[in-house]
């Protein structure tokens, strides 16, 4: 059975499946709705499913939606690894600005779910790391918001080694380099407010 761990993020959980290895390979359940549900109280509708597939020191993040309806994801990598990386990006949450990282591989399959208002981003730490998203919304551009996943004042700790003890360079998409540091977009009214029953709330006022 599946060993689901809360982060130190509210709103995210670690998953580690059962493996079943054999002469013949691996096998796991890599998604149960039913151990998702009883540990979370979530469901996840899943209305889109995306794969990417990433050079070693790609950075992808730190990406966030609107709230409502927001986006909650659930994250694994079937080839590769890649450090994943949840930040708390909800004005008035407890641990705003604060964050949490797990090593997702093809070794030990584990997941990542997390809530919508939450920030995700990872850096690739292996040529061609694919890494699959259930999302809870499609992806809709006029809702979709980013932050400088290299701000300092968020502060995280990117690996400069990647598997194999390769060193690594970061790349980051034009899209991404251009993001705003945190502070300037909870100022512009970017971010999603926390709410304390754990239910992400709207919008901050001011966008």
């Amino acid at each position: 059975m599946v060993q689901i761990l809360p982060m130190s993020i509210e709103g995210a959980w670690s998953f580690t499946p059962r493996l079943h290895g054999d002469d013949r390979g691996v096998f796991l359940e890599s998604y149960r709705a039913d151990a998702l549900a009883e540990a979370t109280g979530r469901t996840l509708e899943v209305a889109q499913v995306n794969t990417s597939v990433s050079a070693a020191g790609a950075l992808r993040g730190i990406h966030f939606s609107d709230v409502p309806p927001g986006q909650a994801k659930y994250v694994s990598c079937s080839v590769g690894a890649v450090l994943d990386v949840v930040v708390d990006v909800r004005t008035g949450s407890p641990t705003f600005g604060a964050w949490d990282a797990i090593v997702l591989d093809d070794v030990d399959r584990r997941a990542v779910f997390l809530t919508e208002g939450l920030g995700h981003a990872f850096v690739s730490l292996a040529d061609g790391s694919t890494v699959t998203y259930l999302c809870s919304t499609p992806y809709a551009p006029g809702r979709e918001h980013g932050v400088d996943p290299l701000d300092p004042a968020v502060g995280v700790d990117w690996p400069t080694v990647g598997r194999g003890g390769q060193p690594l360079s970061i790349t980051l998409s034009p899209k991404d380099e251009a993001a705003p540091p945190l502070a300037r977009a909870a100022q512009d009214g970017l971010l999603p407010a926390w709410h304390p029953s754990g239910a992400p709330a709207a919008a901050t006022a001011g966008r």
